[in-house]
């Protein structure tokens, strides 16, 4: 029998793209530059999952940026009763849509 404990195990539906945005991504994506106290969206893209991608069970959470390391950014996301501090690289951030307004 075959123990599966990978990064991206039970993700099939959670990493799929649609059939029209399958590919890499736009570039205006990695021109955003985003500061601290933005709240934001971490929505994973499968496309780059090399540089900065979050655990799968952050997919969908909102965060507040608390800093920067490297071309990535310090991302705190609650979690239960506690804070967590994610690395995350730009292209699996969006603003949070009410944040915007």
């Amino acid at each position: 029998m075959v123990k599966h404990r990978g990064f991206r195990k039970k993700t099939r539906h959670k990493h799929r793209k649609n059939v029209r945005k399958r590919g890499l991504g736009s570039v205006e994506k990695y021109l955003i530059d985003y500061n601290n106290n933005d709240k934001v969206d971490i929505i994973t893209d499968p496309s780059q999952h090399k540089r900065g991608m979050p655990h799968s069970r952050y997919h969908g959470r909102t965060g507040t940026i608390i800093g920067q390391r490297g071309r990535c950014y310090l991302v705190e996301v609650k979690l239960g009763d506690s804070k967590k501090t994610l690395i995350v690289g730009k292209e699996h951030l969006r603003l949070n849509s009410v944040s915007i307004k």
